[in-house]
Parts: structure tokens; C-alpha cells; sequence
């Protein structure tokens, strides 16, 4: 699978929130999310034009260890900015800049022990990161070759650092551009963002040493300012609950097939849709219980990176070679019966 054939723009805020947002009266509202909604346009279209260009992954043997870069973008629209905090290099004053190099830290350490990968691209690829980018930018992305994190605006988003399953979240779609190489449009898009949403919430529950039973399973916790009616952009527990807001709108996120969303806008409903394969690893891991990133995880892992995943694959495809994966690791005992059982639960058939 060639990585650079589907480069994509991720962001952690979907398109259809802010495109709420942007007709809200209130100027703290729509001035933001208009910024961010055409910028994003933009650099969106700029990841198509340059998404032939070859990636660079590490020489060498790949270091057991992070190598991080944190850059300030000192609020202007301009990657990566200046660089202020190395590998190894003493806490920084600025805690954006700490919580953005722990969080690449987090990651990483977890992708390697827990799987044994080396980074996002499997090689040693350095972790880089850009903070305090653009003004009152509501939004955090993984580029293709780099995480960018902007402050928020202070009324609705706060920092994007501040969650660290939003780092993980972006990351792995790294991981995803370097494995299956998923395509970013209707069904297989959405499996691209459910797959960031999973390990994104399985990088914070290994942080926190948390059991499936004890983990919130929301994406996003800690984002939305006080005022904000909601606990977080998502719920894999409860699609469709995470916020209920007079200026965010409701949480559009379906829980299973029979509320699919068919929509043209955010490239065939990645982000709502994402809330079925979600609620199906839900169940999944709160079925196997213990560590979620151990048999749940490692099964959605393998699946992923284990090569045979069509980049065009639907929700059906993708639960078929779960189960597949399933009996592989672990014979047809419970694991596969709980993966056959989640699937059918949120209505995807995957005998």
C-alpha cells in the first residue's frame, strides 16, 4: 500500500459543527468558526494537490523512543513556526507546549508497547507538532506529515492539547495513511475516522491505566468550555449524546445501521457515521472486558495493519475481517463470538 495515494486532512472538530456555528448571531460564535471552516477549505484542497509527494520515514533502526519536535506558530497561520522544545529538552514554561510533547509521548509509547510499532509509520518517523496556531483557531489536525493544535476560542473550545485522546485521535491517522490506507468518503472514511476514535480513547485509557469497565469512552473530554452544554464532540458508549447545545447543535452521531446518516456534506458523513463501528468496539471491549486495548484493541490492530484491509472497504468488509482476525488470534471461542455479536448489535452483519 502506497501512503501517499490518499493523503488526507483530518481535523478533530467535523465540519457540520462548525457549520452550525458559523450561522450563530453571537460574533464570539461565527467569527471563529468561520476562520477555521475556510481555512480547513483551504488546506484541504492543498492536500489534494500535494498528495502525490513522497513521505519520509526514518533510516536506520527505528529508536525504542520517541524523537519530538514542538514548534510555536505564534498565533499566524504558518507551519511549523519556531521551534521551542527538542527530545530530552527540559519542561517548557509553556504548558501548551508540554501537553502537546506528552501527548506525542503517550502515543507513541503506546503504539510501541502495546504492538511493538515504531511510531505512526511503523519506522522510527519523528513526531512534530505545531502549537498556538492561528487566532482563536477551533481545531486540531494531523497534515499528513505533522499535528497542528490551535487555542480554541476560549467560549465554546479551549485548548486543543488539553485532551490527549485528541492527540492520539490525529496520530493514528497517520498510522491509518501509512496501514490500510483508508478512503476518506462515506463508509470506509467513516471506518478511517472510527479507527482514530478507537485508539485515540484506547492511548487515554492506557495513560490512565483504565479497564474498558472504568473508561468514560468519550472523545474530546475536557474540550468544550463551561458553559457549554455537552461533555465532550463524542461518545462511542452513547453515540449521539455528547453534547446537546444551543450553539453546537445536538450530537447527530448514530448508534447503528438503522439511523445512517446519508449525507454529500463532510465527505459522505465521516464524522457522524464513525458513531456505528464506534458503538460496535464499545460493545465489543465491554463485552471481552479488562484492558480494552489488549484482545479488542489488538484485534481491531491487526485488522488494520495486517495488509489484507481494502482502502475502499465498507462497515460489512471491515467487520468480516475483524472476525477473521479474531479467530486468527484467539481461535472461535468467545473473543470471535463477542466481535460477531457487537457487529449484529449496531447492525452490521458480519458472517
Amino acid at each position: 500500500m502506497n501512503p501517499t495515494e490518499n493523503q488526507i486532512f483530518c481535523t478533530i472538530v467535523p465540519p457540520h459543527v462548525l457549520d452550525k456555528l458559523a450561522q450563530a448571531e453571537d460574533p464570539r460564535f461565527y467569527e471563529p468558526a468561520r476562520r477555521t471552516l475556510e481555512h480547513d477549505g483551504a488546506l484541504r484542497t492543498r492536500r489534494r494537490v500535494t498528495a502525490l509527494r513522497p513521505l519520509d520515514s526514518a533510516a536506520g533502526t527505528p529508536s525504542e523512543k520517541p524523537q519530538r519536535t514542538i514548534f510555536d506558530s505564534r498565533h499566524l497561520e504558518q507551519l511549523p513556526g519556531t521551534k521551542v522544545h527538542t527530545e530530552g529538552a527540559a519542561p517548557s514554561k509553556d504548558a501548551t507546549v508540554n501537553r502537546a510533547n506528552a501527548g506525542l509521548g503517550a502515543t507513541f509509547d503506546f503504539y510501541f508497547k502495546v504492538y511493538g510499532r515504531h511510531s505512526i509509520d511503523g519506522s522510527g518517523m519523528p513526531l512534530n507538532a505545531s502549537v498556538h496556531y492561528g487566532q482563536k483557531y477551533d481545531n486540531a489536525f494531523w497534515d499528513g506529515e505533522q499535528m497542528v493544535f490551535g487555542d480554541g476560542d476560549g467560549d465554546l473550545f479551549l485548548d486543543f492539547t488539553l485532551p490527549v485522546d485528541v492527540i492520539g485521535h490525529e496520530l493514528t491517522h497517520g498510522v491509518t495513511q501509512h496501514t490500510a490506507n483508508l478512503e476518506y468518503y462515506g463508509q470506509s472514511g467513516a471506518l478511517n475516522e472510527s479507527v482514530s476514535d478507537v485508539f485515540g480513547s484506547l492511548i487515554k485509557q492506557y495513560a490512565l491505566g483504565q479497564t474498558a469497565d472504568q473508561a468514560d469512552w468519550l472523545i474530546g473530554s475536557g474540550l468544550l468550555a463551561p458553559d457549554v452544554t455537552g461533555t465532550a464532540l463524542r461518545s462511542m458508549k452513547a453515540p449521539g449524546t455528547a453534547y446537546d447545545d444551543d450553539a453546537l447543535g445536538t450530537d447527530p452521531q448514530p448508534a447503528t445501521m438503522d439511523d445512517f446518516v446519508r449525507t454529500s456534506r463532510d465527505n459522505g458523513g465521516v464524522h457522524i457515521n464513525s458513531g456505528i463501528p464506534n458503538h460496535a468496539f464499545y460493545l465489543l471491549a465491554t463485552a471481552l472486558g479488562g484492558n480494552a486495548w489488549e484482545r479488542a484493541g489488538k484485534i481491531w490492530y491487526d485488522t488494520l495493519t495486517g495488509g489484507q484491509l481494502r482502502s475502499t472497504a465498507d462497515f460489512a468488509e471491515f467487520a468480516r475481517m475483524t472476525v477473521a482476525t479474531a479467530r486468527t488470534l484467539y481461535g472461535d471461542g468467545d473473543a470471535a463470538q463477542a466481535v460477531l455479536k457487537a457487529w449484529s448489535q449496531v447492525g452490521v452483519t458480519a458472517a
